[in-house]
Protein backbone atom coordinates (compact mmCIF):
# COMPACT_ATOMS: atom_id res chain seq x y z
CA UNK A 1 0.00 0.00 0.00
CA UNK A 2 1.28 3.14 -0.81
CA UNK A 3 1.72 6.30 1.64
CA UNK A 4 1.38 9.43 1.15
CA UNK A 5 4.56 11.37 2.29
CA UNK A 6 2.94 15.02 3.12
CA UNK A 7 0.35 13.16 5.06
CA UNK A 8 2.27 11.02 6.52
CA UNK A 9 4.66 13.93 7.90
CA UNK A 10 1.83 15.80 8.84
CA UNK A 11 0.13 12.78 11.34
CA UNK A 12 3.87 12.58 12.88
CA UNK A 13 3.75 16.52 13.55
CA UNK A 14 0.39 16.71 15.12
CA UNK A 15 0.76 13.85 17.26
CA UNK A 16 3.98 15.03 18.23
CA UNK A 17 2.23 18.53 18.59
CA UNK A 18 -0.43 16.73 20.93
CA UNK A 19 1.99 15.05 22.89
CA UNK A 20 3.63 18.01 23.66
CA UNK A 21 0.53 20.21 24.74
CA UNK A 22 -0.52 17.41 26.97
CA UNK A 23 2.83 17.91 28.92
CA UNK A 24 2.58 21.94 29.20
CA UNK A 25 -0.95 22.74 29.62
CA UNK A 26 -1.11 20.04 32.31
CA UNK A 27 1.66 21.16 34.35
CA UNK A 28 0.53 24.58 33.56
CA UNK A 29 -2.89 24.65 35.10
CA UNK A 30 -4.44 25.07 31.45
CA UNK A 31 -7.44 23.03 32.22
CA UNK A 32 -9.47 24.37 29.04
CA UNK A 33 -6.73 23.62 26.30
CA UNK A 34 -5.86 20.68 27.72
CA UNK A 35 -9.08 18.96 27.46
CA UNK A 36 -8.56 18.93 23.48
CA UNK A 37 -5.67 16.49 23.46
CA UNK A 38 -8.15 13.83 24.19
CA UNK A 39 -10.79 12.12 22.30
CA UNK A 40 -14.34 12.19 24.31
CA UNK A 41 -13.95 8.45 25.83
CA UNK A 42 -10.51 9.44 26.66
CA UNK A 43 -8.53 7.55 29.44
CA UNK A 44 -5.61 8.24 31.61
CA UNK A 45 -3.67 5.55 33.04
CA UNK A 46 -1.16 6.64 36.17
CA UNK A 47 0.35 5.23 39.57
CA UNK A 48 -2.36 7.27 41.64
CA UNK A 49 -5.08 7.57 38.69
CA UNK A 50 -7.13 5.66 36.59
CA UNK A 51 -9.89 6.68 35.10
CA UNK A 52 -11.53 8.97 32.07
CA UNK A 53 -9.74 12.19 31.33
CA UNK A 54 -12.16 14.46 32.99
CA UNK A 55 -11.72 12.84 36.15
CA UNK A 56 -7.99 13.20 35.67
CA UNK A 57 -8.62 16.92 35.53
CA UNK A 58 -11.00 17.17 38.23
CA UNK A 59 -8.30 15.07 40.52
CA UNK A 60 -5.47 17.00 39.15
CA UNK A 61 -7.36 20.31 39.58
CA UNK A 62 -7.82 19.39 43.21
CA UNK A 63 -4.20 18.51 44.00
CA UNK A 64 -3.27 21.63 42.31
CA UNK A 65 -5.53 23.70 44.62
CA UNK A 66 -3.88 21.71 47.92
CA UNK A 67 -0.32 22.36 46.29
CA UNK A 68 0.71 19.18 44.47
CA UNK A 69 3.03 19.65 41.95
CA UNK A 70 3.58 16.72 39.60
CA UNK A 71 5.73 18.05 36.64
CA UNK A 72 6.93 16.25 33.33
CA UNK A 73 9.67 16.56 31.00
CA UNK A 74 10.19 14.72 27.21
CA UNK A 75 12.30 13.30 25.49
CA UNK A 76 12.21 11.80 21.84
CA UNK A 77 9.10 10.09 20.18
CA UNK A 78 8.47 7.08 18.04
CA UNK A 79 5.10 6.78 16.65
CA UNK A 80 3.58 3.71 15.01
CA UNK A 81 1.05 5.18 12.27
CA UNK A 82 -1.78 2.74 10.73
CA UNK A 83 -4.56 4.88 9.08
CA UNK A 84 -6.71 6.91 11.20
CA UNK A 85 -5.10 5.02 14.22
CA UNK A 86 -1.58 5.11 15.98
CA UNK A 87 0.48 4.14 18.60
CA UNK A 88 3.47 6.53 19.91
CA UNK A 89 5.63 6.13 22.21
CA UNK A 90 7.59 9.09 24.46
CA UNK A 91 10.61 9.38 26.93
CA UNK A 92 9.63 11.09 30.04
CA UNK A 93 10.59 12.08 33.33
CA UNK A 94 7.96 12.79 36.10
CA UNK A 95 9.21 15.00 39.19
CA UNK A 96 7.40 15.32 42.08
CA UNK A 97 8.12 17.35 45.36
CA UNK A 98 6.51 16.51 48.73
CA UNK A 99 7.84 15.81 52.37
CA UNK A 100 8.63 12.06 53.19
CA UNK A 101 8.76 11.58 56.82
CA UNK A 102 9.17 15.67 57.38
CA UNK A 103 12.06 15.83 55.03
CA UNK A 104 10.99 17.42 51.64
CA UNK A 105 12.04 15.38 48.76
CA UNK A 106 12.06 15.37 44.82
CA UNK A 107 11.31 12.00 43.41
CA UNK A 108 12.58 11.51 39.32
CA UNK A 109 10.65 8.81 37.31
CA UNK A 110 11.87 8.15 34.48
CA UNK A 111 9.73 5.86 31.99
CA UNK A 112 7.51 6.22 28.57
CA UNK A 113 4.19 7.66 27.84
CA UNK A 114 2.49 4.73 26.05
CA UNK A 115 -0.25 6.79 23.83
CA UNK A 116 -3.23 4.97 21.83
CA UNK A 117 -4.20 7.62 19.28
CA UNK A 118 -6.98 7.70 16.53
CA UNK A 119 -8.00 10.35 13.97
CA UNK A 120 -11.48 11.30 14.23
CA UNK A 121 -12.97 14.16 11.84
CA UNK A 122 -9.45 14.87 10.72
CA UNK A 123 -8.93 15.70 14.36
CA UNK A 124 -5.87 12.94 16.57
CA UNK A 125 -6.43 12.98 20.02
CA UNK A 126 -5.72 10.47 22.60
CA UNK A 127 -7.69 7.46 23.86
CA UNK A 128 -6.03 5.94 26.08
CA UNK A 129 -2.57 7.21 28.51
CA UNK A 130 -0.45 4.46 29.70
CA UNK A 131 2.93 5.39 31.07
CA UNK A 132 6.00 2.82 31.34
CA UNK A 133 7.64 3.32 34.51
CA UNK A 134 11.54 2.41 33.91
CA UNK A 135 13.47 3.70 36.74
CA UNK A 136 13.52 6.24 39.76
CA UNK A 137 15.16 7.91 42.82
CA UNK A 138 14.09 9.80 45.89
CA UNK A 139 16.43 12.97 47.11
CA UNK A 140 16.22 15.54 49.54
CA UNK A 141 15.80 19.02 48.48
CA UNK A 142 18.72 19.60 51.44
CA UNK A 143 21.39 17.45 50.59
CA UNK A 144 22.50 16.95 54.48
CA UNK A 145 19.00 15.85 55.61
CA UNK A 146 18.91 12.42 56.99
CA UNK A 147 15.46 9.95 55.33
CA UNK A 148 15.08 6.57 56.04
CA UNK A 149 12.41 4.33 54.10
CA UNK A 150 10.64 1.80 55.15
CA UNK A 151 11.39 -1.02 53.35
CA UNK A 152 8.54 -2.96 53.72
CA UNK A 153 6.81 -0.29 51.90
CA UNK A 154 9.05 -0.23 49.25
CA UNK A 155 8.65 -3.92 48.58
CA UNK A 156 4.95 -3.72 47.46
CA UNK A 157 5.89 -1.70 44.60
CA UNK A 158 7.93 -2.32 41.30
CA UNK A 159 11.21 -1.41 40.91
CA UNK A 160 10.33 1.31 37.97
CA UNK A 161 8.34 3.32 40.42
CA UNK A 162 9.00 2.29 44.37
CA UNK A 163 9.97 5.45 45.44
CA UNK A 164 7.65 7.76 43.30
CA UNK A 165 4.79 5.47 45.06
CA UNK A 166 6.40 5.65 48.76
CA UNK A 167 6.13 9.50 48.41
CA UNK A 168 2.34 8.92 46.91
CA UNK A 169 1.37 7.09 49.55
CA UNK A 170 2.50 9.44 52.03
CA UNK A 171 0.05 11.62 50.32
CA UNK A 172 -3.05 9.12 51.04
CA UNK A 173 -3.19 8.21 47.30
CA UNK A 174 -4.18 4.77 46.99
CA UNK A 175 -1.37 3.39 44.05
CA UNK A 176 -1.44 1.06 41.99
CA UNK A 177 0.89 -1.98 42.31
CA UNK A 178 1.26 -3.37 38.66
CA UNK A 179 1.78 -0.63 36.54
CA UNK A 180 4.09 -1.63 33.38
CA UNK A 181 8.05 -0.90 33.85
CA UNK A 182 10.85 -1.63 31.29
CA UNK A 183 10.17 -5.44 31.52
CA UNK A 184 7.94 -8.27 32.50
CA UNK A 185 4.20 -9.46 31.94
CA UNK A 186 2.92 -6.16 31.97
CA UNK A 187 4.55 -4.26 29.42
CA UNK A 188 4.50 -7.20 27.22
CA UNK A 189 0.86 -7.33 27.49
CA UNK A 190 0.91 -3.85 26.47
CA UNK A 191 2.51 -4.19 23.90
CA UNK A 192 0.20 -6.69 22.63
CA UNK A 193 -2.87 -4.41 23.16
CA UNK A 194 -0.56 -1.64 21.17
CA UNK A 195 -0.57 -4.44 18.23
CA UNK A 196 -3.94 -5.01 18.12
CA UNK A 197 -4.93 -1.22 18.61
CA UNK A 198 -3.14 -0.54 14.86
CA UNK A 199 -4.86 -3.77 13.87
CA UNK A 200 -8.09 -2.01 14.46
CA UNK A 201 -9.18 -4.03 16.86
CA UNK A 202 -9.88 -2.74 20.54
CA UNK A 203 -7.26 -2.59 23.45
Amino acid sequence: MSVDVREDTADRLAIRDLVENWVVWRDAGDWERFRGVWHEDGRMMATWFQGTFEEFIRVSQEGWDRGVRIHHFLGGTSIDLAGSRAVSQTKMTISQRAAVHGVMCDVVCTGRFYDFLEKREGRWGIVLRQPIYEKDRVDPVEPSSALTLDPRVLERFPIGYRHLAYLQVGLGYAVKPDMPGLTGPEVEDLYRRGAAWLAGGSF
